[in-house]
Order: structure tokens, then C-alpha cells, then sequence
């Protein structure tokens, strides 16, 4: 959130005691973590990064008789937390129970963070949160779709075959004899090959088409006309995840910002060097050091 997008919010704020809760309780939160707002400040979108260092928009909507009811939230994740609400909770209590609901998530992330770098999985463009299903070439003549359990994600998957009649009942027959033989503790793709009995195939490479115009980060296609960005200012999305699985697009100005705010990000000379913040592949930035 830019410093005339703040100011525009506290001009609004001096016009009624419910702009003036919901600003203080946005500086509460931060300013830093707002993404957008809507022009009556009844829609907030808040950027929430989690422990692997994803990062989540939650999205939360407030009616006219906020605080004396709850808002309500969406969020890029398989299924929403059980909201907590009392007349004195703040929006920044909202945030909070967003976070501890990322944490439950994680296993469920990093498994499916790595079914999407260890098997070739079908129209991965956009890796969407909320997603807990997957689409898997085995072959020319049989796909089939994975469903994991986002609270249980070790557990024996849901599965359906598509393709060929033959192909698929031999597969449906083989998930059949062989699924007691799942174990937790072995790593997903070697439990699939062996229940199926099959070599699986790790991602192609695919090559980049369809270029995703909107920044990861911030959402927006351009950045905003603003005389502190310079050379920047208004332009598009200008760097992009090289993996092919991932390609998404960032606004180096954003991308910067983002790895600068991570711990582990470290710097040689005008190059940042960090993840992905979607699929946590290694990326790096070039960066202006000129001042």
C-alpha cells in the first residue's frame, strides 16, 4: 500500500467513527500488508505470508453493523477456519486466526508443492492454494486425478482414471489390489508408483506461453503512476519464476520488496537471491543499486 493510497484512507477516516475503527485497526495490522481496499473500506485485502514463506491474500468484507457482527473472509486455501468473534474483536484478531489456520495447512502445501516438482501434472499455470486435487500424465491414453485430504495429506489419496477403457480399468484394478499397501511414511510419488505399478514421469519442459500479466505480489497488471518509482512507474510485469511449472510474473519493484522482507534471502553485489514466493523455487533479481 503506497503513501497516497494510505493518505486517501485517512482522509476518508475523518469523515465517520467506523472509517476511524477500521483505520486504527488497519494500523493495527500494518499498512504494509494491505494489498487493496474497497473506496468505502468495507472490503480489505491483506497479504499473509506463512512459515515456508507462501504468501496468502485474505480478503475480508465488512457490513454496516461491524464490529456487532462478524466479517466474513476469503482466502486462497482447500477450506476457511472457524472464525472466532466477539463485539471486541479487531480485525487484527482476524489476521491471527488466518496465520494459525496456514499452519495447519503446511503439510498440506508441502506435499502438494512437491507432487508439482516430482510428477508431470497436467496445466499447472496458476498454483492455486485452495486446490487439493491433481491432474497426472501417465501416459498418451490415461490421466488420472488425484484428490488429497488437506487435514490428513499423508493418507491414501482419492483417485480417477481418464483415458482408454483398457488402460484405465487395468490401472482401477491395480489401485484396488494394491492401495493397502500405502504407507505414510514413504515419500508420495514412490507410494503412487508402487500401489499402480507403474513408472511415473516427472515434469516436462514446457514452454512458456500464455504470459501471465498480473504481479504475483501485488495483483495489479501495472504499477501505479508514481514519481518515486522512476523508470517504473506505471510499467507491467518485468521478471517471472523460471520454473516452467510455476511462471509466475512479478513486478521487480514488488519481487524486491518481497525477498528483502524474508530472512533468508541473501545478496552478491546488485543480484537479491531468494524462492519463488508461490512454488519456493530458487529466484534471483537484479536489482538498481544506483542511488
Amino acid at each position: 500500500m503506497d503513501y497516497a493510497e494510505q493518505k486517501r484512507c485517512q482522509e476518508l477516516a475523518k469523515s465517520s467513527s467506523f472509517y476511524r475503527r477500521i483505520y486504527s485497526e488497519v494500523e493495527e495490522i500494518g499498512w504494509e500488508h494491505l494489498v487493496r481496499f474497497g473506496e468505502d473500506l468495507r472490503l480489505l485485502s491483506f497479504r499473509v505470508m506463512d512459515k515456508k514463506g507462501r504468501v496468502h491474500i485474505l480478503q475480508i468484507t465488512l457490513d454496516g453493523t461491524y464490529p456487532n457482527h462478524p466479517p466474513s473472509v476469503s482466502a486462497d486455501v482447500p477450506y476457511l477456519f472457524n472464525m472466532k468473534w466477539s463485539i471486541n474483536s479487531r480485525l487484527k484478531d482476524v489476521v491471527q486466526q488466518f496465520q494459525k489456520h496456514l499452519e495447519k495447512l503446511q503439510d498440506f502445501w508441502n506435499l502438494m508443492d512437491d507432487i508439482d516438482h516430482s510428477l508431470l501434472v497436467s496445466d499447472l499455470r496458476y498454483p492455486q492454494r485452495a486446490l487439493s486435487h491433481r491432474q497426472l500424465n501417465i501416459s498418451n491414453d490415461c490421466n488420472f486425478v488425484l484428490s488429497i485430504d488437506a487435514n490428513d495429506p499423508t493418507s491414501l489419496p482419492d483417485c480417477r482414471f481418464l483415458g482408454s477403457d483398457s488402460e484405465a480399468e487395468r490401472l482401477r484394478t491395480m489401485w484396488r489390489r494394491n492401495c493397502k499397501n500405502w504407507m505414510r511414511d514413504k515419500p508420495f510419488s514412490e507410494n503412487l508408483a508402487q500401489v499402480l505399478d507403474i513408472q511415473l514421469h516427472g515434469p516436462s519442459s514446457i514452454p512458456k506461453t500464455d504470459p501471465q500479466t498480473e504481479c504475483g505480489i501485488c495483483y495489479a497488471q501495472y504499477l501505479p503512476i508514481d514519481d518515486e518509482l522512476g523508470a517504473k512507474s506505471g510499467s507491467g510485469t518485468d521478471c517471472t519464476c523460471e520454473n516452467n511449472s510455476c511462471s509466475r510474473a512479478f513486478h521487480s519493484v514488488c519481487l524486491e520488496d518481497w525477498l528483502r522482507s524474508i530472512t533468508t534471502t541473501r545478496q552478491s553485489f546488485d543480484v537479491l537471491f531468494g524462492n519463488c514466493p508461490y512454488c519456493s523455487d530458487p529466484i534471483a533479481l537484479k536489482i538498481n543499486t544506483r542511488k
